[in-house]
């Protein structure tokens, strides 16, 4: 009996006893707790929600600050060209040299143009001394025309006085031929004084004009001579040379070129919905990649109010290529900014990559 009640209370207290809960596999969540799930819809609303966020935080940011990593350093080149031909005989640069105006750079061979200049010098003096036996012959020939004058004065005075005595006994009919005659040869030999003196004036006047050439044509040749040695028409660098003494210098044909000093400036092509918001003298900050970490206080020179939409050759109007890779971006303008901070010792390089800030 007492074993039976045993036996039924252990069959209640297991009874009463919880089931042990099952342990979830690796992976799935525990149990009472379900997964959430989103639609297929919720998730694309998610999706343009952040990117309507994402134009709307660009379009905002964009509006306050204009940025471009398409901005380069540039100078002027000048060309260095001589303006008379021959061999050089002589270098005083070197490449990367550093220059001013008015430096020489090289020469060229002046025995030519001495000889040129020594030419000229006779071919002057001959001039002068034909202009100078002009004078004398003008001064004789305007002698002689007096003389030719006088003669017929006398002529003339002697012919009326005769004429006027004509038919009376103290004047014969040959005596007033002989008078008229005179006075005829007078005329004559007056008429070919004159033109004798107004042929070595118009002589002279050739001679003079000989002269004016020959003296023209010897400032032309000391010019020249002149141009023999080239000097530096801007103060700059010295880039890329490759002349040496013996190359043969041809005129306007550049054998140096020079970056200017003075012209140093950034070249920011900035997307054309900017340029309104942009005005002369901004300020601007550019980050040069030659000298980076560090953003440069400047102003704005200038906005180009024209480009060229056909790739090719330099034009008066400068062509900006509008895609960048294979993407294709809105058009962009130059625009011309002038360092206010430039780097210590003015350290710039003509083609160097920049970026540019400006807060319109």
């Amino acid at each position: 009996m007492s074993g039976w009640s045993g036996s039924t209370a252990t069959t209640e207290a297991a009874a009463e006893k919880p089931a042990a809960a099952p342990v979830p596999r690796a992976g799935e969540p525990p149990p009472g707790l379900t997964r959430p799930g989103l639609t297929r819809g919720a998730r694309v609303a998610i999706v343009l929600a952040c990117l309507a966020g994402a134009f709307i935080a660009y379009e905002v940011v964009t509006s306050f600050v204009a940025y471009t990593s398409d901005a380069y350093v540039r100078s002027d080149l000048v060309a260095v060209a001589p303006e008379v031909t021959g061999r050089i005989v002589a270098m005083h640069v070197a490449d990367n040299q550093v220059v001013k105006r008015g430096d020489p750079l090289f020469t060229i061979d002046p025995v030519p143009f001495q000889l040129d200049v020594a030419q000229r010098e006779a071919e002057i003096n001959a001039a002068k001394a034909r202009v100078a036996a002009d004078t004398d012959e003008t001064r004789a020939a305007q002698d002689r025309l007096d003389s030719a004058n006088s003669a017929l004065q006398y002529a003339k005075a002697t012919r009326d006085r005769i004429a006027a005595l004509a038919g009376t006994p103290a004047v014969s009919r040959q005596q007033v031929d002989q008078a008229n005659d005179d006075a005829r040869r007078a005329l004559a030999a007056q008429a070919a004084a004159a033109s004798a003196l107004a042929e070595t004036n118009l002589t002279r006047a050739m001679h003079v004009a000989q002269l004016a050439g020959a003296e023209a044509a010897m400032a032309l040749s000391r010019w020249k001579l002149s141009r023999t040695d080239v000097t530096s028409p801007v103060d700059g660098t010295i880039n890329n040379l490759t002349v040496h003494v013996g190359d043969t210098a041809k005129v306007d044909e550049a054998v140096i070129g020079i970056v200017d000093a003075h012209a140093w400036r950034i070249i920011a092509n900035y997307k054309q919905d900017y340029l309104r918001d942009f005005r002369i003298g901004g300020t601007a900050w550019v980050w040069l990649d030659s000298a980076p970490w560090h953003f440069r206080r400047a102003h704005i020179a200038g906005i180009g109010r024209g480009i060229s939409r056909e790739e090719g050759a330099v034009k008066l109007l400068p062509y900006v290529a509008p895609t960048t890779d294979w993407i294709r971006l809105q058009r962009r303008f130059p625009v011309t900014i002038v360092l206010d901070e430039p780097p210590p010792g003015g350290l710039l390089f003509m083609g160097a990559d920049a970026r540019v800030v400006i807060f319109p």
